[in-house]
């Protein structure tokens, strides 16, 4: 039983030196379990690597897991595996639950716990309670401890009464997918899969305390752990605790005293010195020893492996990295797989990636989760519900039918839309038993008698084919009514409707039109609808609701709910958030949005407990999430890994105005890298070049030319100088 340590900073091959000596073993027939553990969101990239470099025998040989999935290998031997677990949704129906039973006993959360948003504040802060190992116990023995008049007091014993009524509800019937470390940690001792095993841990910068007693039983039962650390050394020494190596050398720390106090040999360190991803750029290899660096050393060269573009906006911005990337692939043999596109704020950059990427014919992945609240889907359940809350609203009723999903088609809609407009139908006139007989301007007096009639006819049939569902669904769930009502209603109008049919139909158009990703999220949300419904009977079936209170409750578990892709396709440019940025081996980064207070984060959000209260919690023994100071140094860390992904090129760039002409400043890291680079040229499109000076590598592809050719059209028409070029073409 022994715990070492693979430690050097990025780009130094720790991973690589991983994967080679599981690949030896592999070789050499070991008889041990073999296993590499690594981050969730990494572990398919991690096989991918591991396949790579060890071919077939090595997913067969050893096992890839992340903490989760090695929680329900132990159950699956240890029993607890068919245990039913809360969802998502169903944890959050419970938490609104609660709210509303014990809101009126509040004090401090008195305003705020009614509104939009707090039930999932709740969910975050429990989960992070129980990540921390932090009892409902230990909570009310801290409370007892404080003085009456300290205000934190009164604090946590309203979240302490909502945890602990939260902690009596789930453990009748239900085991919080939260408590599953905890208690595989627990069980470990008992199974029997990692006796004498070797295992890997890489890719991760920290742990929780869930994690580490993980680790710990790993260290009494495993021959080996090896643990990789990206950092230049594991002791402070004069190092400062702001240096952005000190959350790494505080989780060597915790590793080092976890091993001692479990009797396992620490073994010597292994350090990695020379850089392996930089060799072929001294630009990039400079960046990474010297940006957090102090004192640091300049490099006064022309800059060819690292570049500053200003932009005007996000558009001209993410045009400007797309003649850049085809460029690259052009002119160096790179492939698209090679490029990574890392957004600092990703919602704000994906909508116009998909277009510009799209007319540059650039193949892309966007690595995202996304919500499913505005899905077809989501959006056809919850309008129709407002259309009862709202009294057959028109904005109700046709936020409805534009769905897609009531088999309507767009025709009979827009006649219908016309209709109710000119006649200004609202509420009751939707329901009446006596045809719709007004006859606006869109029905000519002109016309003869039974073609108004007909029109009017059709008009009707239309109306009746819309409310007849809808008033189905309301005869069975007028009143108060069970949970278990109200998804017994809902599923029979999804049924009458014939969406379960339509939903597939989407989903094989999508697949014959080479729309994978669409296909995948269509069929996600349908099964995430059908498991909320099944979570709402399970868990509150025999709670009776009105239907507003019943829209509310599944509103709350929908929204806890985000779907994710894959990529459809291995040649594609990887597109993603600075936190997600760790991928395979990346060729050439663009790093979009490096504006202040973007990219490092400054929103750094104390949430429920504040950085005080954090503090007195801790000098209780009650040790929490980082503080926002401590995010603050981690934010450093982010921005230290992401500027050293990329091996051959890297290029910031940065919009000067958003999308309202507001000035926005470039980041603090846009002065550093000048300060180290004193050569370095910024580039930018903020001044019109002359049309003596066109660049034709801004019209790479058809679509961006012909829009170009038009803007220069225009200008010609102004009496302004065209390029050359442009005049050539007219």
């Amino acid at each position: 039983m022994s715990l070492r340590i693979v430690y050097g900073r990025a780009g130094s091959g720790k991973s690589h030196f991983i994967l080679n000596e599981i690949k030896s073993r592999i070789e050499e027939n070991s008889d041990r379990t073999l296993i590499l553990l690594v981050p969730e969101q990494f572990s398919f990239q991690a096989e991918k690597n591991l396949v790579s470099v060890t071919k077939s025998g090595g997913i067969l040989k050893t096992e890839v897991l992340s903490f989760q999935r090695m929680a329900y290998r132990v159950f699956n031997e240890t029993g607890g595996i068919t245990y039913p677990h809360i969802h998502p949704a169903g944890k959050s129906m419970i938490i609104y639950q609660i709210l509303n039973k014990i809101s009126d006993s509040f004090r401090v959360f008195a305003g705020t716990c009614q509104q939009e948003g707090f039930v999932d504040t709740i969910s975050t802060l429990i989960t992070e309670l129980k990540r921390y190992n932090v009892t409902p116990k230990m909570l009310g023995d801290a409370i007892d401890a404080l003085d009456t008049d300290n205000p934190l007091r009164e604090k946590l014993a309203e979240i302490n009464l909502i945890y602990s009524e939260f902690e009596f509800l789930i453990t009748k019937r239900y085991r919080d997918p939260d408590d599953d470390l905890t208690l595989a940690a627990r069980k470990i001792a008992d199974s029997t899969l990692y006796d004498d095993a070797e295992i890997w841990i890489d890719g991760f910068i920290s742990f929780t305390p869930q994690e580490y007693k993980i680790i710990g039983e790993l260290l009494k039962k495993a021959c080996r752990v090896t643990i990789s650390l990206c950092t230049d050394t594991l002791e402070n020494g004069a190092a400062s605790e702001a240096d952005v190596f000190a959350p790494v050398r505080n989780v060597y720390r915790k590793l080092k005293k976890l091993a001692r106090d479990n009797s396992v040999v620490i073994e010597s360190p292994v350090l990695f010195g020379e850089s392996m991803r930089f060799k072929r750029s001294a630009e990039l290899e400079h960046l990474e020893k010297n940006f957090y660096a102090f004192p640091y050393e300049t490099l006064d060269k022309e800059m060819e492996d690292i570049s500053l573009f200003a932009a005007n906006n996000i558009f001209s911005e993410i045009e400007a990295a797309a003649c850049d990337i085809i460029r690259l692939c052009r002119d160096h043999s790179m492939r698209f797989r090679d490029i990574a596109v890392i957004a600092g704020n990703l919602p704000a950059y994906e909508k116009l990636i998909e277009l510009i990427f799209s007319d540059y014919e650039i193949p892309y992945f966007i690595d995202r989760k996304v919500e499913i609240n505005n899905h077809p889907l989501v959006r056809l359940l919850m309008s129709m519900m407002d259309i009862f809350l709202d009294n057959w609203s028109y904005e109700a009723v046709f936020r409805y039918l534009k769905t897609g999903l009531t088999g309507l088609d767009q025709n009979s809609i827009d006649r219908l839309e016309n209709y109710v407009l000119a006649c200004g139908i609202r509420g009751s006139y939707w329901t009446r038993e006596k045809p719709w007989d007004m006859s606006p301007e869109l029905i000519p007096e002109d016309r003869y008698l039974d073609e108004k009639q007909r029109e009017l006819y059709e008009i009707n049939d239309i109306r009746n084919r819309v409310v007849k569902p809808l008033l189905d669904f309301r005869n069975k769930t007028r009143g108060k009514r069970t949970a278990t009502e109200f998804c017994t209603g809902i599923f029979e109008f999804l049924c009458d409707l014939n969406t379960p049919e339509t939903i597939e139909k989407s989903i094989d158009y999508f697949r014959e039109s080479g729309e994978l990703n669409l296909a995948n999220e269509y069929s996600q949300v349908w099964n995430i609808v059908m498991e909320v419904l099944d979570q709402t009977v399970e868990v509150l079936g025999d709670e009776s609701y009105s239907l507003e209170g019943f829209s509310k409750i599944l509103k709350v578990g929908l929204a806890e709910y985000k779907i994710g892709t894959i990529p459809a396709a291995v040649d594609q440019v990887i597109v993603g958030s600075v936190d997600r940025s760790k991928s395979h081996e990346i060729k050439a980064m663009f790093l979009l949005g490096v504006n202040d207070g973007v990219f490092p984060s400054t929103a750094l959000i104390e949430g429920i407990l504040s950085d005080q209260d954090r503090s007195v919690l801790k000098d209780m023994g009650i040790e929490l999430a980082s503080d926002t100071k401590t995010q603050a140094f981690d934010e450093q860390y982010l921005v230290y890994r992401t500027l050293t992904v990329a091996g051959d090129y890297l290029r910031i760039s940065w919009p000067v105005g958003d999308s309202e002409g507001k000035t926005m400043r470039p980041s603090i890291i846009v002065s550093r890298l000048q300060r180290l680079f004193p050569g370095i040229i910024q580039h930018s499109d903020l001044i019109q070049s002359s049309p003596e000076e066109f660049d034709m590598e801004t019209i790479p592809k058809q679509k961006p030319a012909f829009r170009k050719l038009i803007t220069s059209l225009r200008q010609k028409a102004d009496g302004k100088n065209i390029s050359p070029a442009w005049k050539d073409v007219l």
